[in-house]
């Protein structure tokens, strides 16, 4: 027992979670928002446990900070930008991409600067940072439920802090000695059994309270990347949920990186997901789609399957729109990112010398699905436009000349 947390032999992750959280509320340290449960939880005395920071030479010698938007993190971003580090800050369930690097406007007060390490200055104050972003990150900054002094750390249980780190290693964003540090109160460093960790789980290096600043030297290996082949059904969700996480596992397969998820192959784990196209039968489609007098002038390129004669006229059709496609990907580039990423067309519209493309869809909920898939897509460098056409399909005709 530490800090009045008292934990079973045995207890779960779960467990101590839940004790953590209990014990926050019931003893009057949690701090808004409120309840603190199933959150990385805010605390009285957050800001000064962030103060410390500033006394570390990890922390003066950075000078790009990756700081997790948690509330009870608020006093490092806030310290990072005073020191006018380059503050990165995820983007909330790498909904729209992984980071937002936070630009304070030119000349900006210390109470601007207040408003920038807020939730609500994020959304003001930055600019997204995708996988090709370049970022160069010198450290860590990551929210805990529970840690322990072999710098042994427990989130909230969605895995986003781990995720975030896997992705900027396989970006090349953090080395394997950037050095990560933790914020809790005292009460939330406790023991925490080894036998717990899995080989995702993100150790810390730093843990910062209101009272003791903790050097772990944890010796613990941090995670080297995604771990695809041991990922199971969590992180199948995860793909559905993230499109920038789809687009790093679409860049590594292209390299050559096995990124085979556990299970993939079975029923059960594909039971919910579309079937990807084996190599023979998209082969075999692309024999088809060749035989049926698929057209190539200059960079204007329209291709159809089987499918689409049945459909012209129909009224059904449902127009994809896909910009910022960069000068040098060819077609056959998207196509494989089409099938990869289960968003094959009826009919692919190619116009490379406007920078964009025209995806056909039997009907709008299938065309809706596509742009949900392929939303965060990054090819040659550029994140691509994806949205609904704006002029749609109507008889068989679609006006793309207007869209921009």
């Amino acid at each position: 027992m530490e800090g009045g947390v008292r934990l079973r032999a045995g207890a779960s992750k779960w467990d101590v979670r839940e004790k953590v959280w209990d014990y926050l509320e019931a003893s009057g340290l949690a701090d808004f928002p409120r309840p603190v449960h199933r959150r990385i939880p805010n605390f009285k005395g957050s800001r000064q446990a962030c103060c410390s920071v500033k006394e570390l030479d990890v922390f003066n010698r950075a000078s790009e900070i990756k700081v997790d938007p948690d509330k009870p993190l608020e006093g490092v971003r806030l310290a990072a930008l005073q020191a006018r580090k380059t503050l990165l800050v995820p983007t909330p369930r790498l909904r729209t991409g992984l980071f937002n690097r936070i630009v304070p406007p030119s000349g900006a007060t210390k109470e601007i600067l207040r408003i920038c390490a807020t939730s609500q200055g994020v959304k003001e104050y930055s600019v997204p940072v995708g996988l090709d972003g370049k970022a160069r990150v010198d450290l860590v900054v990551v929210g805990s439920v529970a840690v322990s002094e072999k710098g042994w750390r427990i989130g909230k249980g969605e895995g986003y802090a781990d995720m975030e780190y896997a992705m900027m290693v396989s970006m090349g964003a953090v080395q394997a000695d950037t050095p990560v540090i933790t914020i809790v109160h005292d009460c939330q460093v406790v023991d925490i059994a080894e036998e717990l960790l899995d080989d995702h789980d993100l150790t810390v290096d730093y843990i910062l309270t209101p009272t003791r600043t903790i050097k772990t030297n944890c010796k613990r290996p941090k995670p080297q990347g995604i771990i695809w082949h041991k990922a199971s059904v969590p992180l199948y969700e995860m793909l559905e949920k993230i499109p920038i996480l789809k687009s790093l596992r679409y860049r590594e397969k292209q390299t050559g990186k096995d990124v085979t998820l556990k299970d993939e192959h079975s029923g059960l784990a594909n039971a919910n997901m579309p079937v990807a196209l084996n190599e023979e039968t998209m082969a075999e489609n692309t024999r088809r789609q060749a035989a049926m007098g698929s057209t190539q002038i200059g960079q204007h390129y329209v291709e159809s399957d089987s499918l689409s004669p049945r459909l012209e006229g129909s009224g059904m059709i449902t127009t994809v729109y896909v910009g910022n496609i960069p000068p040098t990907v060819r077609v056959s580039e998207l196509k494989c990112a089409l099938r990869e990423f289960h968003a094959t067309p009826l009919r692919l519209n190619w116009q490379g010398a406007q920078h964009r493309a025209f995806l056909d869809y039997k009907d709008k909920a299938t065309a809706e699905s596509a742009v949900s898939s392929l939303k965060g897509l990054s090819l040659g460098g550029n994140n691509l436009r994806v949205e609904l056409a704006k002029n749609q399909r109507n008889k068989g005709q679609v006006e793309i000349n207007s869209q921009k």
